[in-house]
């Protein structure tokens, strides 16, 4: 069966690190001031002025703010107090100081294009106090970009899940946006980026990943300019752990999936691959989403009204414009028997039952699967299947992918 693409992916933009960035030692609000006075004349400072000096890293009046890296910081004295509110609403953002006194940070990200206050006073050691405001604009969503990515930080996924970004403005400096990416595997593994157009990055090394390794992608695209006059707003440290190695093969010709994990044949089963009209890609597929149960209608890839299924069991998807391996409730019982002929519209199908209950192959598949898994197709009549069409770029030769890097 088919199915349109609707993988969701999450925007890397929610859950970003929120990190105080370097700051200049002079207050940079609008109005800063200690108690006390000048002698009148241009003379040294009296006594009673405070030595605190603090420096809020948005400047008084500034537009294009940080989302990320916006706060307070503090040189001869120690915070004692720091409000920061949406200047529209007096909506209160929550943040606190730092233990040492010298640092305050919001305590979630800022919203972009949003207009925000910050009031804070400080106290030197002699308890004299300082005040500092400014009042400034973050980075607008037109004036800047985020990229959605695959997998999420603390999964498990199986040796063939690329790292994947997607980016919401057309990137026209991929070096400057590729070079604050990195992506690095416990194993030592060489990982390389590969640009599909303007807007979509993927990296993976040459080889599956090494079963039991450890990925961790940094991201610092905080500040980055992709395009003219666009700067990037994410500042994130992801890691994922890669699993067992689970490779299944289906052989057209024969009608049979056998799945090998970690090098041993664990299971040989039934399939039934695309009809003659609707042949099964070849090639290496990755799994990237799982549903118990979904909906499949063909009218959403092109095809009529040849079907709709609400209720597909144990689907997993393989493309990105519809390919799945998926449970298979419908097909004749009588002669032949399933696994004997390919009957699907491009999918692999595996025996099951409605509701997705019972044991059933679809379901020990399903079960036995992770989102990152590779699924082999061979002797089908069809092409290869597209690097870029959902996650399979392991249909590339490495030197082909490596050229397609910025860096």
């Amino acid at each position: 069966m088919t199915r349109p693409d609707n993988t969701a992916r999450r925007a890397l933009v929610a859950g970003a690190a929120l990190i105080v960035g370097a700051l200049t030692l002079t207050a940079c609000g609008g109005s800063a001031q200690a108690d006390g006075d000048r002698d009148g004349k241009g003379g040294r400072q009296s006594a009673d002025v405070s030595v605190a000096r603090i420096a809020i890293s948005a400047k008084d009046g500034s537009t294009g703010a940080s989302i990320n890296s916006t706060g307070v910081k503090v040189s001869g004295g120690r915070l004692t107090d720091v409000k920061m509110t949406v200047a529209d609403s007096g909506e209160a953002v929550s943040g606190s100081i730092s233990p040492d006194g010298t640092a305050w940070k919001p305590g979630k990200q800022l919203e972009r294009g949003t207009k925000y206050r910050i009031a804070a006073t400080a106290k030197d050691r002699e308890g004299r106090t300082a005040v500092a405001d400014s009042s400034f604009t973050t980075v607008t969503s037109d004036g800047s970009f985020i990229g959605t990515y695959t997998p999420d930080n603390g999964t498990t996924v199986g040796v063939g899940m690329p790292v994947s970004f997607t980016f919401d403005k057309a990137i026209t400096d991929k070096k400057a946006v590729q070079s604050h990416i990195t992506v690095t595997s416990s194993s030592g593994q060489e990982v390389a980026g590969h640009w599909f157009g303007a807007q979509r990055l993927d990296f993976r090394p040459q080889e599956h990943w090494k079963a039991g390794s450890k990925v961790t992608m940094k991201i610092d695209l905080d500040g980055v300019e992709a395009a003219d006059g666009v700067h990037g707003v994410q500042k994130k440290t992801v890691t994922f752990t890669v699993g067992r190695s689970q490779v299944s093969t289906v052989d057209v010709n024969t009608q049979t999936m056998t799945v090998v994990r970690d090098g041993r044949t664990v299971k040989s089963v039934p399939i039934s691959a695309g009809d003659a009209q609707h042949a099964t890609y070849n090639g290496q597929m990755v799994i990237s989403e799982k549903f118990t149960q979904t909906r499949m209608n063909s009218r959403t890839v092109g095809m009529g009204s040849e079907y709709d299924i609400p209720d597909v069991p144990h689907a997993m998807r393989l493309t990105g414009s519809g390919t799945f391996i998926h449970g298979n409730y419908w097909y004749n019982k009588g002669n032949p028997p399933f696994g004997r002929e390919g009957t699907s519209h491009g999918c692999v199908g595996l025996a099951d039952v409605r509701g997705a209950g019972g044991s059933t192959p679809g379901k020990w598949f399903f079960d036995n699967s992770l989102v990152g898994d590779v699924v082999v197709v061979k002797n089908s009549p069809d092409s290869t299947v597209a690097p870029d069409n959902g996650l399979n770029g392991w249909n590339m030769g490495w030197g082909e992918w490596v050229a397609g890097s910025a860096v």
